[in-house]
């Protein structure tokens, strides 16, 4: 496998906190690890960066567990990119096909898992950027609760919208990741959800629609169909936040290092110059009537399945650089998504993304549970 799945290897055996027994962790490099220098992927933070004084908030569960962390994976340069494309220290490799994109920009923490290499993948999702790579790469990944886990020591990009999540190669162990954030996301009782509405999203490639409904039909649930008008005016309010506040937190290193930053990253910037403050003020607005829609509709059922993305992965070279429209709605709500690879009769499985009320993560976990057995070989 490519070492561009990783910007440093650690070895466990150097961790006085690491267990023998600990789960193997990698960890997205825009989160910090102690003794170790954060570069989120860009040579523009590289240059003057110096080793982390402390780990960041999130990994103290996982500290306390014993687990062990194995290194510091790759990711698109600042965390800005669905692709998972690094034109600096490389991109890691599509397991299930090395020429289309990994997903970013978790990109090295689903290739990490998915070959073996770790147990458990700590990632950031912001529009997508851990339910990209789990679909591109066919693991699973959950997205957080917006605020549930503590940022401090991670690299911001759209504080608004920036979450902690995992990835793994099944739910189960995704479930163990998870506890290791924080253990409020898988307490209590992991029940299925008795009800799940079916989101259908234009322009999804009608082989991925068709497997997610197999799936479920498998799993034995009956999902009802569902509307949710507001999701264009959600994904566009998303960009918007999203581009707005990159441009803030990343002002220094665009005004004074653009040079350094790879193409698609000067590309975003430039695009995010034209945002001026009202129209992210506006933007940013749209996030309370969405989740009112949203909340609506989680009166009636509780969950909502849809693709984690509309397409298959595209090939490297021929990528669009607009977020993911299947994922960046849900980051401005903050709600929970977990996405589980279902068959789709190809190389690559269809993400399968549910979506549930904020702080219902264990009811995540266990539909994705349901489905995954469901659909495993027999």
């Amino acid at each position: 496998m490519s070492d561009a799945t990783w910007i440093t290897r650690l070895d466990p055996a150097d961790d006085p906190h690491a267990r023998p027994d600990g789960l193997r962790l990698a960890v997205k490099d825009c989160i910090d690890v102690a003794g170790v220098v954060t570069t989120v992927g860009s040579p523009a933070v590289a240059a003057s960066a110096v080793a982390a004084r402390t780990d960041a908030a999130c990994l103290a569960g996982a500290r306390a567990a014993g687990a062990r962390i194995v290194g510091k994976a790759n990711l698109h340069e600042l965390c800005f990119g669905a692709t998972g494309v690094n034109p600096h220290y490389g991109t890691p490799r599509n397991p299930l096909d090395p020429g289309r994109i990994p997903g970013g920009s978790s990109s090295g923490s689903a290739v990490a898992v998915a070959v073996g290499e770790a147990d458990v993948g700590i990632g950031t999702d912001t529009a997508g950027s851990i339910r990209n790579p789990a679909a591109c790469c066919g693991v699973a990944g959950l997205k957080t609760t917006f605020g549930l886990v503590p940022l401090a020591g991670v690299w911001p990009l759209a504080p608004s919208l920036d979450t902690v999540g995992v990835l793994a190669r099944t739910v189960a162990d995704l479930a163990a990741g998870a506890t290791l954030l924080d253990a409020r996301l898988t307490d209590g009782a992991l029940t299925p959800s008795p009800t799940v509405g079916r989101v259908r999203l234009s322009g999804t490639d009608p082989t991925i629609d068709a497997a997610i409904d197999s799936a479920l039909l498998e799993a034995g649930i009956l999902a009802e169909e569902v509307e949710l008008p507001g999701w264009d005016a959600a994904l566009d309010a998303a960009i918007t936040v999203l581009f707005g506040e990159a441009l803030v937190v990343d002002d220094e290193l665009w005004r004074d290092h653009r040079l350094l930053l790879g193409d698609d990253l000067v590309e975003r910037f430039t695009f995010a110059q034209a945002i001026g403050p009202a129209e992210l003020g506006e933007a940013r607005g749209r996030r309370e009537p969405w989740r009112q829609e949203l909340a609506e509709v989680f009166g009636r059922v509780g969950v909502l399945a849809l693709p984690a993305m509309t397409s298959y992965p595209a090939r490297i070279g021929e990528h669009a650089v607009a977020p993911n429209r299947a994922a960046a709605p849900v980051n401005l709500a903050g709600h929970p998504a977990v996405v589980v690879p279902v068959p789709s009769g190809g190389v690559f499985p269809a993400g399968l993304q549910l979506v549930a009320p904020d702080h219902h993560e264990p009811r995540l976990l266990a539909t994705a549970a349901l489905v995954e057995a469901a659909v495993a070989p027999r």
